[in-house]
């Protein structure tokens, strides 16, 4: 397949998804067609579009106060972007290589704007939806040429969090995940792929640390506080640097292992035991840095240079914490 051309892509629904990807788009140089997929009498569309890209400027007002462009800048990006109303999505869609489909979270949703896209779109056009909830398998029997769909959840703020999670389905052409993720990587994004699963990655593990948060305030094991600031200064203070298989290597994973079975024991609560994996690379001698081998393979690796970035990747988010220890 060839290379995904820089210069336009389309956003279908106009709410927060699709001004979100529009203002990533934009910002990055390319032009970008937002579809409304309401109909609507020409006055209320008005309405509509005018609404939009006030709230687009507004955030990329808020962008250059944060530095990421001038106030010069503001302008030219937001002229790249066009609002077109549901009556001229073949005009929008015509000659478009990617869309993106970013309609509420409901097959009564989807299954239209799959079709209208499937309707006016290229036959070489690539199709994502964005869809948090919906496997792509799913979906694709409702796109026209389901080899070139698949989907892309993209994070909130779109214009912000760098992760895509691309999920192709079952019939999604290889080609046309490869050439998604390339078109985001050039954009700035950390496209990641996985497979048509619920809750793709990131979903279904904030689903349960979330939900155990939840289950701590519901116990009185500490409050809402103190929980948030266990997460944000512990919990997701490590993970900003190093990902959670990488962690689990770093400790160890049969100090995991051995943890996840007192729990499970001291709780009674079968969630917190290991799953076979751990059990199996401890078998295979896999248990991380000091194997040299777990999820990661640091075979060759020069691991006291390895351990020196990853602290100093520490020691820097504890400088934009504001929290590095004081002097004596």
């Amino acid at each position: 397949m060839p290379e995904v051309p820089r210069e336009v892509i389309a956003a279908v629904g106009a709410g927060r998804m699709g001004r979100g990807m529009a203002i990533a788009f934009a910002f990055a140089g390319h032009d970008v067609r937002l579809i409304d997929v309401k109909q609507r009498d020409p006055d209320a569309f008005e309405a509509l579009s005018t609404i939009a890209l006030d709230e687009i400027r507004t955030t990329l007002t808020m962008m250059s106060g944060f530095g990421m462009l001038t106030g010069d800048e503001i302008d030219p990006v937001l002229s790249r972007i066009r609002v077109f109303p549901v009556s001229d999505a073949a005009a929008a869609l015509a000659g478009v290589p990617v869309i993106f489909e970013g309609v509420p979270e409901t097959m009564e949703a989807k299954i239209p704007a799959l079709a209208l896209i499937s309707e006016h779109a290229d036959p070489d056009a690539i199709i994502a939806s964005t869809t948090s909830t919906i496997l792509s398998n799913d979906l694709q029997p409702h796109v026209s040429y389901p080899e070139r769909f698949l989907n892309a959840h993209w994070l909130n703020p779109a214009y912000l969090v760098p992760l895509v999670e691309l999920s192709p389905g079952d019939q999604t052409d290889p080609d046309v995940t490869d050439a998604l993720k390339a078109l985001l990587e050039r954009i700035g994004k950390v496209p990641v792929v996985c497979a048509a699963s619920p809750g793709y990655i990131v979903p279904r593990i904030q689903a349960l640390a979330m939900n155990e948060a939840a289950r701590l305030v519901e116990e009185g094991v500490a409050s809402a506080e103190d929980i948030d600031k266990a997460t944000k200064y512990g919990f997701g203070f490590r993970f900003a640097v190093l990902g959670l298989l990488e962690f689990i290597d770093w400790g160890g994973g049969d100090i995991l292992f051995h943890a996840s079975r007192y729990m499970a024991g001291a709780t009674g609560e079968d969630r917190f035991a290991a799953p076979r994996i751990i059990e199996d690379n401890m078998a295979q001698g896999r248990t991380g840095l000091r194997d040299r081998k777990g999820f990661l393979d640091y075979d060759g690796m020069d691991v006291p240079a390895y351990k020196n970035e990853r602290l100093a990747g520490f020691v820097a988010m504890l400088r934009h914490l504001d929290k590095l220890p004081p002097k004596g």
